[in-house]
């Protein structure tokens, strides 16, 4: 197979980031007007093109880089550096992310004569949504006035519609004296032979009469909150070394891509967005799930995550938003069509997943902490969230979670998997609503075990008694209504109809993880899933390349997600399932290879890898970074070790098996407890490991999952 290396997803756009705000440019660095390009804030495009001229002619740059995911950098030649006698003059371009954006252009000659040079900068907004970025304004039907104040030397570009209040104020100092001509800017400059000279625009973006100020010109983080939380997180997160580069380059983006993706809200300040370039918004099942994949490197993102979520939970019965009192919330966007109310999305609760990952993922950071205050703090927000689920879960009482959507402006699927085609029966067919999915299943399972046990530890013991006997009846239930025997694994959903949905998909990798699959039949479970229709050699296919509305391209139905991967792993390592898992991780770490960085994106394709296929390409409109694809690197790592935190015993438990391609790893910062321990494992021969241990007084004990012995057990 023919090695490719840097891919890029995206490759015409260039983006860097911080909290609500993204810079898209094109490769070079410039703000051309075509497509997704502009600074966009709050989901808002405030700035939609930027053209800059010196005598007349656009400066091409010849070096454009990112710094730190919040800054980039440009250099473009102004004249020939080879030509003797020099006329050799540079323009810097440096462009800094916070609130607002910071522009910085720099020129600087080398030239042997004085450079007199007119220097033009137009600046255009079009206030257009993230979501109509790509074409512009379609829905709006605002206009935008300019107003120049030559005294404060500052432009006004002001934008109203149906009641929004929208504007951005573009501030630019010079040496010498600043005309504004035609919509742009005019500036003479004089160089001197060796001379420099700067011109500083700051771009504030301006919300019903708030102003977002631009950061001061430093590639140093800013002292905003995501510029603290990044700062925070760069010294939490822990590191990996390997002699396989591969898996240290990987772990090494990912903890990069992590810290510097925090959305810097008051109430959650290091909880990360999703994406970029389009998902910088909140959302609440991404949120917490690339927090809690990403716990063997750091706790503060959860705890984070789980306080932001509990701000947002339903308090009324809207049917536009899909709200309900207690519905945890999918997503909130702050951009204009949301603002205008033409979308549900300013606070949209259309997600039956978020619900029962709050209490799971409240249950995982208690054991990862041992934080009981926190837990106490967060116990009447997951009470909120039984009540939801015992009140509006199960409408028709069949003992199973079923979604609807009411909002016409919402999404249909509203499971782990929310394109509107992604649950199709077996004939290809979209299945209506409503429908039970089976990981919203096995999700309502792990959610009433670890309430259970957030409950006991908080002095309510009859609470957790009868949470466990719900949990052990879902368990019974679940398997007689969806196992299918025939195919050796779950259906995907029951239909209204209360029919299995019997479409090969990815969602048993969930109900692996959750541990409500039976022992016994787990390794069939795991050789479904890795099968030559489900696995293509770099990950678990959505579903199966055998289904007739498999498309390898698609949002669900046959791509491969990164972050299910980091789940499916878990529930592998969970049954003991270790050639399953080692087949999986090296899939997933081979992809990362191809890419720029090591990074993964948000959806690779289900092609199979093949010599036809020397790499799998990604969905179309794929995010890169993608929080919960970074996540997902870190899971595997854990899934690798099997390991478990016991904070309130001051114990890990580990089951470590490398495979022959990872022969040794050393973390360096694991925090379980409040305690920090580095683990250092080697693989020895035979497969057997070795665990050294160096830090924080803490037990490091080797023990198997109480599912992989008894899994063993049941197939000697």
């Amino acid at each position: 197979m023919s090695r490719v290396r840097n891919l890029r997803v995206r490759p015409d756009l260039l983006y860097v980031a911080s909290g609500w705000s993204t810079l898209v440019t094109d490769v070079r660095g410039r703000i051309t007007g075509v497509g997704a390009q502009g600074f966009f804030a709050r989901n808002t495009r405030v700035l939609s093109a930027e053209r800059i001229t010196v005598d007349g002619r656009e400066p091409v740059p010849f070096s454009t880089a990112t710094v730190q995911g919040h800054a980039q950098l440009s250099y473009a030649e102004l004249g020939d550096g080879e030509v003797l006698p020099s006329r050799a003059a540079y323009l810097a371009v440096e462009r800094f992310v916070a609130a607002g954006l910071r522009t910085r252009l720099t020129l600087f000659s080398y030239a042997e004569r004085r450079l007199d040079l007119r220097l033009r900068i137009r600046l255009d907004a079009d206030f257009a949504d993230t979501s109509e970025a790509e074409s512009g304004r379609r829905i709006q039907s605002g206009t935008v006035e300019a107003r120049w104040d030559p005294a404060g030397q500052e432009l006004l570009l002001s934008y109203r519609c149906d009641g929004l209040d929208r504007a951005v104020a573009i501030r630019v100092r010079a040496s010498g004296p600043i005309r504004y001509v035609d919509g742009g800017f005019d500036i003479d400059v004089t160089l001197p032979p060796g001379g420099v000279d700067r011109i500083d625009l700051a771009v504030e973006p301006i919300f019903d009469g708030q102003r977002l100020a631009a950061p001061a010109p430093s590639f140093a983080e800013p002292g905003d909150t995501a510029g603290s939380a990044r700062r925070r997180l760069t010294a939490e997160l822990a590191r990996l070394t390997s002699t396989n580069f591969d898996v240290t380059a990987a772990w090494r983006c990912a903890r990069e891509d992590l810290a510097g993706l925090p959305l810097g809200e008051p109430a959650g300040p290091t909880a990360p967005i999703a994406g970029l370039p389009i998902y910088q918004e909140i959302f609440g099942r991404d949120t917490m799930t690339a927090s809690w994949q990403a716990m063997l490197a750091g706790p503060t993102m959860l705890a984070d995550s789980l306080r932001l979520n509990a701000r947002h939970f339903g308090r009324r019965i809207d049917d536009w938003r899909d709200e309900e009192p207690g519905k945890p919330l999918h997503e909130a966007r702050r951009g204009p069509l949301s603002e205008l109310n033409v979308d549900p999305f300013a606070h949209y609760h259309g997600d039956w997943s978020t619900a029962p990952d709050f209490l799971v993922f409240l249950g995982q950071y208690y054991a990862w902490t041992g934080d009981l205050d926190t837990v106490r703090e967060l116990l009447p927000t997951a009470e909120r969230a039984l009540d939801w689920i015992d009140t509006y879960g199960d409408r028709d009482g069949d003992g199973f979670l079923e979604y609807h959507r009411r909002s016409r402006g919402g999404l249909k699927n509203q499971g782990w998997k929310d394109s509107d085609t992604a649950i199709v029966d077996e004939h290809g067919q979209v299945v209506p609503n409503p429908i039970a999915t089976s990981e919203v299943q096995a999700y309502w399972y792990a959610a009433l075990r670890h309430a259970a046990g957030t409950y006991a530890v908080a002095g309510h013991p009859l609470v957790a008694a009868r949470l466990a006997r719900r949990a052990a009846a879902l368990r019974r239930r679940f398997h007689r209504a969806f196992w299918l025997p025939d195919q050796g694994c779950y259906a995907m959903a029951l239909g209204p109809d209360k029919r299995p949905v019997r479409s090969v998909n990815s969602n048993d990798g969930h109900l692996l993880a959750t541990g409500i699959v039976p022992p016994r039949i787990a390794p069939l479970v795991a050789d479904r899933l890795l099968a030559p229709d489900m696995f293509s050699g770099w990950g678990v296919r959505t579903l199966s390349a055998a289904h007739p509305a498999y498309n390898p391209f698609s949002y669900h139905r046959g791509s491969v997600w990164p972050v299910e991967a980091g789940t499916i792993g878990l529930g592998l390592a969970r049954y003991g399932c270790w050639e399953h898992l080692h087949r999986l991780a090296e899939g997933m770490f081979a992809a990362s290879a191809l890419f720029a960085e090591h990074r993964l994106p948000e959806v690779l394709s289900g092609l199979p890898r093949d010599d036809a296929h020397p790499h799998p390409g990604v969905y179309p409109s794929a995010c890169s970074p993608q929080a919960w694809s970074a996540s997902a690197v870190i899971a595997l790592i854990q899934a690798l070790l099997a390991l478990r935190p016991a904070a309130p015993l001051r114990t890990i438990f580990v089951d470590p098996h490398l495979p022959a391609w990872l022969p040794d790893l050393v973390l360096e910062g694991v925090r379980v407890g409040g305690y920090t321990v580095d683990l250092t494992v080697r693989r020895r021969r035979g497969g057997r490991t070795s665990i050294r241990t160096r830090g924080d007084r803490i037990a490091v004990v080797r023990r198997p999952t109480r599912q992989a012995i008894a899994t063993r057990r049941q197939h000697r």
